[in-house]
């Protein structure tokens, strides 16, 4: 019995000094792998790739259930957005759907209305799509230059766009290339409807990114959000290309912003109707089958 106790007083001197200077040992052993790694580098890289070699099994069986963990958090994830975008696309269709018939409706009643009323039908328009080389806009004039001219059938006065809708019209045609003058020049005058109203009104550009509304009729009615289509008056454009959104209406005045982004233009179509409308006739004065007065001179 008085054997375990005589050990224990034997054993709490070494276990006090121990503890007394355990730290100091272990700022000395830190010490001395310093020194060991300054004078042989070599054998220190070795000791630590042994070290990381036997370690390295115990972290990859460690890191399994954290790789698992993770993995199977990203398909529940996935999964998740799945569903909800599978959500969407079901209630997308379902408003599809519904516009389709109402589109399928629409287009037998406007077939039978145009069978009755003996309606001539609108010429199919062909078209060249231009890949933009150039901008000449500036502060008094904003126009672009494409790479296709006559050669491949662009006409002056034919209508610029992309799938946004209006970019402009062709003012200057050569052999490889031809001019399209912006909707928001201050020379560009465009006759368009304001839907939903019908109301007739003239475009006008102001060299600014947002042409403005002019000549409405007295107590014409526009609204923030109303779309501007072209309305095909005077041959100008074609009837019901898209042109832009009304911005703001107000004091200072009826501004429209374009549905295209004219300052990242990249490529446009060039439409052909087959009819220049205005633009491509005479500029004759009355009475000009005398040639004294086609000349402008008195007789």
């Amino acid at each position: 019995m008085k054997e375990p106790h005589s050990f224990s007083r034997v054993a709490q001197p070494i276990r006090n000094f121990a503890q007394r200077f355990a730290y100091v040992g272990l700022v000395v052993a830190a010490f001395a792998l310093m020194m060991l790694a300054k004078v042989d580098t070599i054998l220190v890289e070795r000791a630590r790739t042994h070290m990381t070699d036997a370690v390295a099994p115990i972290l990859d069986v460690l890191s399994r259930p954290l790789d698992t963990v993770n993995r199977g958090v990203a398909e529940i994830q996935a999964m998740k957005n799945l569903y909800e975008e599978n959500t969407q696309l079901r209630e997308e269709r379902t408003r599809l759907m519904h516009w389709k018939s109402v589109a399928e409706k629409l287009e037998a009643e406007n077939r039978v209305l145009k069978e009755q009323l003996n309606v001539i039908p609108e010429r199919e328009a062909s078209f060249v799509t231009a890949r933009v080389i150039a901008d000449t806009g500036g502060a008094f004039s904003q126009s672009v230059i494409v790479n296709a001219g006559a050669r491949d059938g662009v006409e002056k006065g034919q209508a610029a766009v992309t799938a946004d809708g209006l970019v402009g019209r062709v003012i200057d045609v050569g052999s490889r290339s031809a001019r399209v003058l912006l909707l928001t020049d201050i020379n560009a005058k465009i006759p368009v409807l304001v839907d939903p109203t019908r109301t007739r009104a003239i475009m006008a550009g102001t060299n600014l990114a947002r042409p403005r509304l002019t000549w409405l009729p007295p107590g014409a009615v526009v609204s923030v959000g109303d779309s501007v289509v072209t309305s095909g008056h005077a041959g100008v454009f074609p009837p019901g290309l898209r042109v832009g959104q009304v911005a703001a209406v107000g004091e200072g005045g009826l501004i429209v912003q374009p549905y295209v982004d004219l300052t990242r233009l990249e490529y446009v179509r060039v439409l052909n109707f087959g009819s220049g409308g205005i633009l491509q006739l005479p500029q004759r004065s009355i009475g000009a089958d005398t040639p004294g007065k086609e000349r402008g001179h008195r007789p």
